[in-house]
């Protein structure tokens, strides 16, 4: 059993020397022992409950599904984890298992296999009834609290049932593929992605970076890479503007690549549901360049044709370009795109967490923006015609910010510029923007 970096303590016998039979170990000075008391009998106590402490913590072993422990993360603290799954090692004793884990304080991108030493074997929680657990929770909730966690449980996926919800966690608990290799970059991934059954064994896959198809082994892509005459994503680049580049990629014209990009963006996102009939998307798929090629930093898809005028189907911008404004260009490129078409447009639902956050932060830039900007009264059609903004998205966005009323039967803009100031600040920046004069391209029409 491996040992545990806490705070050693008498309770253990740890601390305590070997047993002596000088009356000292046990009598201060030179007092001697009472009648009747001989010193090995007080001399033999803390050796004794160490071996039932010790028995105590080797009958846990191993962990059940679902025990609460403590668990030392990379920030050398403990927090509170649930064991999700446990696997046997393959050298080692009866007792000696991995335990993927679950820390209850954070999002489940950071679940993790970790050894025995890393958990704290005296703040076990012994194994609870799931729905007992959930029953006696809920009466100690307020109905405040309960709404909450009904929130954050389902954040993404709204359209599931209990059932399904639960089936769906099962399904996808455990991380299968613990890394990637990208470009220059090794990715920790976040959750978990349905990849071929021969892929089962692997821990870390290599992505080729130009048309993402992925390998078990390091000298694989090596080989790989010396035949992959690809130096950017295949499709049509339709836009250029400094370093960035954007290309449109047909899921039906470039089948594998559009697989493959939907497996690799499943290991960023939780909530999305994998498409493997990417025939009905397009990709537009953003890029660095430099003089070795185009690299991804993100994409975004969407139906060729949406019967809910959706613009976009899922957005990603991986791990190392994250907080550089990209996912914001990807929004705003969507609505661009919106307005060459003439449409309106707007996101699918259901929206996680940070793309609802995300998305509302946009809209409140870009009608504040129109607000500030515009001289008299402004209808809520006009800002949808302007923006590519579907009404109900200015609506909520307006109410969110306590900018709209109803009177006489029709909703008013309140604008004082003085608030508007205050709730672009809040907003944030805007990221980069979207240069459309260096946008070329036509809005897809099928063949034939």
């Amino acid at each position: 059993m491996g040992s545990i970096d806490t705070p050693k303590n008498p309770e253990n016998g740890s601390t305590t020397p070997p047993p002596t039979t000088d009356a000292s170990a046990t009598y201060d000075g030179d007092q001697k022992p009472t009648n009747g008391m001989p010193p090995r009998v007080t001399e033999m106590t803390l050796p004794v409950e160490s071996e039932v402490v010790k028995k105590r913590k080797t009958s846990m072993l191993p962990l059940e599904v679902g025990t609460r422990v403590m668990c030392r993360w990379r920030d050398c603290k403990y927090h509170p984890v649930k064991v999700i799954e446990r696997r046997k090692m393959q050298s080692g004793g009866t007792n000696d298992y991995e335990y993927y884990v679950h820390y209850t304080e954070f999002n489940r991108r950071l679940d993790e296999w970790v050894k025995l030493e890393q958990l704290d074997l005296d703040s076990v929680e012994a194994v609870v009834d799931e729905k007992v657990e959930d029953k006696v929770t809920s009466l100690k909730m307020t109905r405040h609290q309960k709404r909450k966690i009904d929130e954050t449980h389902v954040e993404g996926h709204e359209e599931l049932d209990a059932a399904s919800l639960r089936e769906h966690e099962e399904f996808t608990k455990v991380k299968n593929i613990a890394t990637i290799e990208l470009g220059r970059y090794e990715i920790e991934t976040w959750y978990f992605s349905p990849f071929p059954p021969e892929y089962n064994d692997c821990l870390q896959l290599y992505f080729c970076e130009f048309c993402l198809n992925f390998m078990k082994r390091k000298e694989q892509l090596q080989r790989h890479m010396k035949k992959c005459d690809l130096k950017h994503p295949p499709g049509d680049e339709i836009y250029r503007s400094g370093t960035l580049s954007m290309f449109e990629i047909d899921g039906k014209k470039n089948k594998v690549y559009g697989q493959n990009l939907c497996y690799l963006a499943k290991l960023f996102l939780d909530h999305k549901t994998l498409y493997y009939d990417v025939d009905l998307f397009l990709f537009y798929v953003l890029c660095e360049c430099d003089d070795r090629g185009c690299h991804m930093v993100g994409y975004f898809s969407k139906e060729k044709h949406s019967e809910e005028s959706y613009n976009l189907a899922c957005i990603l911008t991986l791990p190392p370009y994250q907080r550089k404004g990209y996912g914001k260009f990807l929004i705003a490129f969507s609505y661009e795109l919106s307005k060459k078409e003439g449409k309106v447009g707007t996101p699918e639902r259901p929206l996680s967490d940070l793309g609802l956050l995300s998305y509302r932060g946009y809209w409140t830039r870009v009608l504040l923006d129109i607000l500030k900007r515009h001289k008299g009264n402004i209808s809520i059609k006009e800002l949808s015609d302007m923006t590519a903004i579907k009404a109900e998205d200015i609506l909520t966005t307006l109410q969110s910010l306590e900018l709209i009323q109803y009177r006489k039967g029709q909703h008013v803009i309140c604008a004082d510029p003085k608030v508007l100031d205050r709730h672009l600040k809040a907003a944030g920046r805007g990221g980069l923007e979207v240069d459309v004069s260096k946008l070329i391209w036509t809005p897809y029409k099928e063949q034939g």
